[in-house]
């Protein structure tokens, strides 16, 4: 049995489909289960409960665990799981402790092998593609996406790529005591990201470049932490002007990653105006 943590989540989702397609058991936590909209043969449970019997393999995603990961890893090891895959960030060789993302990864790595148990960590780099749902409301109602760094380049990354490694950490020892880093297949600019979507939709965006002060009020009022707001604004000061480093994730998955259009292809609907 393989328990997927943050199963509805952007990569949740996709990697339960990844291991059902595999023929594997899986048991989903979900902080709500009634409304998980799984497939059948998916045993859903609460994230609370955290069910571990019978179970030999997890994938793990801190945001499940808003208090923390150190308890549930422990649950994990005294209940004999024997391998944890945990999405981790390439944020963790940023060793300035300003930046909280690769603060919270590598505690969270440094756990789980302390645990002692078999473990992954894959280590997106370039950011995820999904970030781009953030305008995804403004789009559908005035054609704009609001950001500040217009010219800041990132190489997002697919969620369904991100799934599929963890899928091969999961179900092959290929990848046991590996961090697995990888990038989307392009180097972006925001401005470009705002293009692609228009042109994917056939609705041209209009890209609106947002002050630092604007960005931060923006940001916080939408719920996103404080820390993390500062770290992003930080992040992206850093990536103006300056192509991102690819990544290639066709060594982990044998097949090219795949692109921002692809991905905007796989989510148009989130974009497209509402018609009355």
């Amino acid at each position: 049995m393989i328990l997927v943590t943050g199963a509805t989540g952007h990569v949740g989702r996709p990697l339960v489909d990844e291991l059902l397609a595999a023929g594997q058991k899986v048991r989903a936590l979900s902080r709500d289960p009634a409304s998980a909209d799984l497939p059948a043969e998916v045993e859903v449970a609460a994230t609370a409960d955290l069910p571990l019997d019978g179970v030999t393999s997890v994938f793990l995603v801190t945001a499940a665990f808003p208090g923390g990961a150190a308890e549930p890893i422990a649950r994990m090891r005294e209940a004999g799981v024997r391998r944890i895959v945990a999405l981790s960030s390439y944020s963790v060789l940023d060793e300035d402790p300003k930046n909280m993302i690769g603060v919270k990864h590598r505690e969270l790595e440094r756990q789980i092998v302390d645990a002692g148990v078999e473990w992954t960590f894959p280590r997106p780099a370039g950011g995820f593609a999904a970030t781009a749902l953030e305008w995804a409301e403004q789009i559908r109602t005035d054609g704009l996406a609001r950001s500040p760094f217009r010219d800041a380049q990132t190489a997002p990354v697919h969620e369904r790529d991100i799934a599929a490694v963890a899928a091969r950490a999961l179900l092959t020892d290929d990848l046991v005591g590996e961090t697995p880093l990888f990038s989307g297949p392009e180097s972006l600019s925001y401005g470009d990201r705002a293009r692609i979507i228009g042109e994917v939709t056939g609705e041209p965006v209009r890209f609106v470049e947002l002050t630092h002060d604007e960005a931060r009020l923006e940001w916080l009022h939408a719920g996103i932490p404080p820390h993390a707001v500062e770290a992003r604004l930080r992040m992206f000061a850093k990536l103006v002007g300056r192509p991102h480093e690819l990544s290639p994730v066709a060594p982990f998955l044998g097949r090219p990653g795949l692109t921002f259009a692809q991905w905007v292809s796989d989510h148009a609907n989130a974009f497209r105006k509402v018609t009355s």
